[in-house]
């Protein structure tokens, strides 16, 4: 049987950040591929969500230091998504004032032969990676060593549909193999001809008109409105909410970032959500697996923004609204106006509204001789997905609107084979469990058989040891079976149902794999009951 979820350990007040206990201690989880042992690999209106910045919120104020800007994650989404989904309830006697403070920036000057307009809005989000601000105790205190390479950390591509009805967020690999236009270098001065470059680099050389150009080339997505994200802002955001719920099936430790969580479910302040939205050593996946967890991180914002009144309260969400503005640089169309617009037609916005991709990427891309390790699109789903968003299409598959809170486990159930046995005379019996795994996701043969024992009054499920969390998965689904480990087995687990089963709990995998592009949407990723 799969261990309870275990409480995160008290921690102390904000003020006392030296010495406080880890949240949790656990093992790494590793990675391997599908069916091998241990498991499986890792896989308009105006308006839109970014989010903030991370920053030790307290003490900088109580010692009189400079905001703090750590490497972020994706988590510029997020803020954006709280500011304008909060501002229908606030009016314009709190929203005119909330623009002062937008450091303003002209990405589209000069720029000609664009994408044709499609329907809705589309955003680009970026964050940047400068550490120069920093002192060395912060650096230190964050894990944030090294020289900032002064380009973007994370860039997303933001879809509001123009029925308002959802949001489409899609995460761009910073590495991915990019071609810039020629173009004026600002570090240099000197004129540039085309070039490849990694995405993130566009930034570093030449601002955010260059970056704008370079992924309206790439996806022929005509780009309404820039942001970017000074991120000092992001732990005192955090904070000011009460922080953010995530929670996980697996360990999850990062020594590059301090990230130390149990399984179970976690009440992140604004320090932990930081190390959350940063770790890229959590498991093989790197920095695609990262991404999944901002997402995951996003989705959990949007359902604390909505559900916990902030938006409703005047005081607190200018508060928290006007921290995150403080460190905004935004395109000049781009105002208290705008967002007070969408934030009208928002107000009914939940996780379930939203959704998460990443750029298709091919499986093994080969190195550049200048570049060195980069992603390559897979340019032909690369394709199909953007055209989806400039045809302002949902971009997960349609599923029933009415589903079981499903746990969170480790393993997809979608890739873990199952035979079923009937272990009692109760006719039927096998075909009944067959059935309902399948209905949950599990991939049964489908051909039920009858057990040499009949007399079975507990249901087992035996398992080839190096198999061991697909089997964790399958006994949280088959809530109070036996967990028989048989060496020798194979990939193929063997339930044996016995007079004790009852139902088939619904399961779902942390980061579940959705349709074409891999899209999840936000209550998917979100904890159950959220």
């Amino acid at each position: 049987m799969p261990q309870p979820p275990r409480s995160p350990r008290p921690r102390p007040p904000h003020g006392s950040r030296r010495g406080a206990p880890r949240q949790g201690a656990g093992r790494g989880g590793g990675a391997a591929g599908y069916g091998g042992p241990g498991g499986y690999g890792a896989p308009g209106g105006r308006g839109g969500p970014p989010a903030p910045r991370a920053t030790a919120a307290f003490e900088d104020r109580r010692r009189g230091r400079p905001p703090r800007r750590p490497r972020w994650g994706v988590r510029l989404a997020t803020a954006l998504s709280v500011l304008v989904l909060g501002s229908g309830a606030i009016g314009h006697a709190v929203m005119t004032g909330l623009d002062v403070g937008i450091n303003r920036v002209d990405p589209f000057k000069d720029m000609k032969n664009r994408p044709r307009a499609g329907h809705g809005v589309n955003f680009l989000i970026v964050g940047t990676d400068e550490r120069d601000k920093l002192t060395q105790e912060d650096k230190r205190e964050y894990r944030l060593g090294g020289a900032p390479c002064h380009c973007t950390d994370t860039i997303m591509l933001v879809h509001i549909s123009a029925d308002r009805e959802r949001a489409s967020v899609i995460s761009l690999p910073r590495d991915s193999y990019a071609e810039v236009p020629a173009h004026l270098d600002l570090l240099s001065r000197r004129q540039h001809g085309p070039h490849a470059v990694k995405l993130n680099a566009a930034y570093a050389e030449g601002g955010p008109n260059l970056t704008v150009r370079t992924v309206e080339n790439m996806t022929r997505v005509k780009i309404d409105h820039y942001l970017e994200v000074d991120f000092t802002a992001f732990m005192k955001t955090v904070d000011a909410i009460g922080g953010v719920e995530i929670c996980t099936a697996k360990p999850m430790r990062d020594s590059h970032t301090g990230l130390d969580l149990l399984p179970g479910t976690h009440r992140l302040t604004g320090g932990q959500a930081l190390q959350y939205v940063r770790s890229r050593y959590v498991d093989g996946a790197a920095d695609l697996g990262r991404m999944q967890r901002q997402q995951r991180f996003i989705a959990a914002l949007i359902h604390e923004a909505t559900s916990s009144g902030v938006l409703l309260n005047p005081v607190k969400f200018k508060e928290v609204s006007s921290t995150l503005l403080g460190s905004v640089r935004a395109d000049p169309g781009f105002g208290s106006t705008e967002m007070l617009a969408l934030g009208q037609a928002m107000r009914e916005f939940t996780p379930a509204s939203s959704e998460f991709a990443s750029v298709p990427i091919l499986p093994d891309s080969k190195p550049s001789p200048r570049l060195g390790s980069v992603v390559r699109w897979d340019e032909q789903k690369a394709a199909r997905l953007f055209q989806a968003l400039r045809d302002d299409k949902p971009l997960a598959p349609a599923r029933p609107k009415r589903r079981p809170v499903a746990v969170p486990v480790d393993v997809a159930p979608q890739q873990i084979r199952v035979h079923v046995e009937n272990g009692t005379r109760i006719d039927g019996l096998g075909g009944r469990v067959d059935k309902a795994l399948r209905a949950t996701g599990f991939n049964t043969d489908q051909a039920p058989t009858a057990g040499v024992v009949r007399t079975a009054t507990r249901t087992v499920v035996a398992y080839d040891p190096r198999w061991d969390r697909s089997a964790k998965t399958l006994g949280t689904a088959l809530e109070g079976a036996e967990l028989r480990p048989v060496p020798g087995l194979g990939a193929t687990l063997r339930v044996t149902a016995g007079t004790d089963y009852r139902k088939v709990t619904a399961v779902r995998a942390e980061d579940p794999y959705q349709g074409e592009f891999g899209v999840v949407t936000g209550d998917q990723v979100a904890c159950p009951g959220q």
